[in-house]
């Protein structure tokens, strides 16, 4: 059984729970503002609706989700943050960095589950362990995970000299230091590492042919939303130059990448909606201690691998949590 298999049917099993364990107020209507860069087709993304269920909370029974547009740019964040506020939730699940900072703005006293990169450093929460203010989530060691996605394509390609790490403008974890931690440890290994900053969709093809141009041999994606939501134009683009990459979320690699490692959305989702539970049963986010995924995969497209003409070392193989042939 894949591990990510294991955690679903954990999840699953909190359907034969007791009623008086779930603690819904009997007639009650609750309201879930989600304020996200994708719609709820996303990949990963059922998991929230999943745990929520198997709880107690079923979307047109006693649950009304209530959806912010997603595809949205800085300019049009604070009006966007503004309207889902103003249908009344009674907690609000947000991500990336951006859109939760919105939605603090003027969230006042409603709760906020955010999903972030790094909470405390986003600044989005005070600590981990006591959160404060109205807000909690889930802290995914993003800036961490790109640097071990980083090593892992160093290994999955050896004798290569120059690497491309690709990264979202918009997102903390793209600043200047996290660059040069980045750099630094590409430069022990005596690679050259190059960087390229997107902002918006259009500018991820462009950026893969920069860094093919540029003498790269291997793509490092970093961690945002952003690639995710355009996995198929960067699945294309990265066919077209022939280049090796590695991706932050398992299913990535699953749906057409070479290489991806980290916690798996279904993974990621679920702690989420216990936390977003924990909020409707009356606890105050700020006493709600925020997580952290526990779990990562490794996992290797060979269809991938097949199609670019490139040899994944048996040694990452034998590591792998998934291999797909």
């Amino acid at each position: 059984m894949k591990r990510r298999e294991f955690v679903k049917l954990v999840g699953g099993a909190a359907v034969a729970w007791p009623p008086a364990a779930r603690a819904q107020q009997p007639g009650r209507n609750y309201r879930l503002g989600v304020f996200l860069p994708f719609g709820r087709d996303q990949v990963g993304f059922s998991a929230l609706f999943d745990e929520l269920r198997v709880n107690g909370y079923v979307e047109g029974q006693n649950l009304t989700i209530l959806e912010g547009s997603h595809d949205v740019y800085d300019s049009e964040l604070a009006a966007r943050a503004t309207a889902i506020v103003n249908a009344a939730p009674d907690v609000i699940h947000s991500g990336p960095d951006p859109y939760t900072r919105a939605i603090q703005k003027v969230a006042g006293t409603i709760p906020v589950v955010a999903l972030s990169g790094n909470l405390v450093a986003a600044g989005l929460v005070s600590s981990l362990a006591h959160p404060a203010g109205n807000t909690t989530g889930v802290s995914m060691f993003a800036p961490e995970l790109d640097g071990k996605r980083q090593d892992i394509l160093i290994e999955a390609t050896p004798g290569v000299r120059r690497i491309a790490a690709l990264a979202d403008s918009t997102m903390s974890q793209t600043a200047p230091g996290h660059f040069e931690e980045l750099k630094k440890s590409a430069d022990q290994h005596g690679i050259e590492l190059i960087t390229f900053s997107i902002a918006k969709p259009g500018e991820i093809a462009p950026a893969i042919n920069a860094a093919k141009e540029s003498g790269a041999e291997a793509l490092n994606f970093l961690a945002t939303p952003l690639f995710l939501v355009q996995r198929r134009v960067i699945f294309e683009q990265v066919a077209a130059v022939r280049l090796p990459a590695i991706y932050q979320w398992p299913e990535m690699a699953e749906q057409g990448g070479l290489v991806a490692y980290g916690p798996s959305l279904g993974q990621i989702y679920r702690q989420v909606a216990r936390l977003v539970i924990k909020v409707l049963r009356g606890t105050n986010p700020g006493d709600i201690p925020a997580e952290q995924p526990t779990n990562f995969e490794l996992v290797i497209n060979l269809k991938t691998a097949n199609a670019l003409g490139f040899s994944v070392p048996p040694s990452l193989l034998t590591r792998a949590d998934e291999v797909i042939e």
